[in-house]
């Protein structure tokens, strides 16, 4: 094996492990959400909830297991809400979020289509943790997306990459490996801060007209790297760091995506502003 080979092994160790930390454990996947519960295409909205929710996994996530606390938590207050799955790689089952970003964007807007289509509503809402509150952004910017999409909420997203707290930057050390994740894992690559990716989604500005941003951030955040690079600027966007609603809340990346009631009912809040209520430590009983 050559020497960078071996040197390029705990890089490579370091980057997985911090990855899998975004992973919700695995064991209560299924082929599709529950029927009883969402992704139940006889579901019409509501006077009081007009649009669709879609729910967009992050990186190693999938549509059941990041969506077990925030999916029943919408629909029973009402909410028609639908998960999909994503970045698909061949061969790698459960894990999904590690293709392209650009692709898995197409994989977005026919989803949308399919929930719009199946719900008579004219614009659905998007609620994404980690990739999934940041790639839709694609789909908006230039897919077509504006059009159908009230709202984007992004939970930890990855707006303007991350860093793995320094680790990235240890890359140009090891020649061919960047390369090597590009190679095995690009949705992996494309959220390296910096990459070409992100350079295309967020030149021009971050957002487009139209439709309502919101960031949760959290500072605890160990993935997404540096927490701010989460937030978004634009005309309509909220940015909100889960700390300033509630100091006690300790959640970091997976925490806030897949358990913390306080984020869900900021993202409650941002689903249905006209009927917002204060969010505090409090929420954690609502």
């Amino acid at each position: 094996m050559l020497p960078w080979k071996r040197a390029f092994r705990p890089l490579a160790a370091l980057l997985l492990a911090a990855a899998l930390a975004t992973v919700p454990a695995a064991t209560a996947h299924a082929a599709t959400a529950p029927s009883s519960g969402w992704n139940d295409y006889s579901c019409k909205p509501s006077a009081a909830h007009p649009r669709p929710v879609v729910l967009v996994h992050g990186t190693l996530g999938n549509s059941v297991d990041n969506w077990l606390g925030l999916a029943p938590y919408l629909k029973t207050r009402g909410y028609c809400v639908y998960s999909l799955d994503y970045g698909q790689l061949p061969g790698v089952p459960l894990f999904y979020g590690l293709g392209p970003i650009d692709k898995s964007a197409e994989q977005l807007s026919a989803f949308v289509d399919k929930v719009l289509a199946a719900t008579g509503a004219g614009k659905a809402d998007l609620v994404g943790h980690s990739q999934g509150g940041m790639m839709p952004r694609y789909y908006l910017k230039f897919l077509g997306g504006a059009p159908k999409v009230n709202a984007l909420v992004g939970i930890a997203p990855s707006n303007h990459g991350t860093n793995l707290g320094g680790l990235t930057n240890l890359l140009p050390y090891f020649p061919g490996a960047e390369n090597l994740i590009k190679a095995t894992t690009p949705g992996l690559a494309d959220q390296i801060s910096g990459s070409a990716f992100l350079t295309k989604l967020n030149a021009g500005g971050d957002t487009v007209p139209g439709v309502h941003y919101t960031v949760i951030a959290t500072q605890y955040d160990e993935v997404v790297t540096p927490w701010r690079s989460q937030y978004l600027t634009g005309s309509d966007v909220r940015n909100v760091l889960l700390q300033d609603l509630c100091p006690l809340d300790l959640s970091e990346h997976v925490a806030i995506g897949l358990i913390d009631r306080i984020a869900f009912h900021e993202v409650a809040n941002a689903l249905d502003p006209a009927h917002a209520t204060a969010t505090t430590c409090a929420s954690v009983f609502s």
